[in-house]
């Protein structure tokens, strides 16, 4: 038995939009979850352009600048992806018989549904499981970003002074933050469908969830 248990460290969530910068920093006791801090700074205008990043420095300091009125210690962060800075697809493969198949036939596919040279962009995925129809067939999940999409989100947590623990994607981090709040929602279950309004500055998107999923 384990006396001492390795503490997992927490990580801050920031959120850089068109117009803003908001951090949030959660901590968990027993199955609720607190907040430990969170702050919001304005962006100048056009220094976010439909989810391109067009001016790194002045994002960079508006991170610091939500980093230091959170007065947070934490030096990990969360960043995501969203719109059309991400491609996402489930595709049916073959039953791999090892990870090294899996990632070769993972590669082959997305080349068909990616409009840019796989070694151009940041690719990763997750096995959903057994096709329905197929049982010799197993569905994946894909999600890819050009490299600069990633890199820029990374550079701008650099210049304050933070380390990009995850760069996810935006409608699979609506996903785990709805898994966090079901519970006390009235009349869940494990086959409820949700809508999710998010209402921003300049656009306002839609989701539905089934069975915890986006759809």
């Amino acid at each position: 038995m384990s006396f001492f248990k390795r503490k997992v460290p927490n990580v801050l969530g920031i959120d850089i939009s068109t117009s803003a910068v908001k951090l949030i920093e959660l901590s968990r006791q027993g199955t609720r979850y607190r907040v430990e801090s969170y702050a919001v700074a304005a962006l100048p205008e056009n220094a976010v352009i439909d989810n391109n990043f067009a001016d790194i420095d002045v994002i960079g300091q508006t991170v610091r600048t939500v980093l230091e009125r959170s007065g947070t210690k934490l030096k990990q962060a969360a960043v995501s992806v969203s719109g059309s800075a991400v491609i996402t697809k489930i595709v049916t493969i073959p039953v791999p018989s090892n990870d090294e198949e899996l990632e070769a036939q993972v590669e082959l596919v997305a080349d068909q549904y990616i409009p840019y040279a796989l070694d151009e962009v940041n690719l990763d995925y997750s096995v959903i499981g057994p096709n329905e129809k197929n049982k010799g067939m197993v569905d994946v999940q894909l999600a890819a970003s050009r490299r600069e999409n990633i890199d820029d989100r990374v550079a701008v947590l650099e210049l304050a002074g933070l380390k990009a623990k995850i760069v996810d994607v935006e409608a699979y981090a609506l996903e785990n933050a709805y898994g966090l709040l079901q519970n006390a929602l009235p009349d869940y279950g494990p086959d409820a469908t949700i809508a999710i309004a998010d209402t921003g500055s300049t656009i306002t998107t839609l989701n539905i969830l089934h069975k915890n999923k986006v759809i």
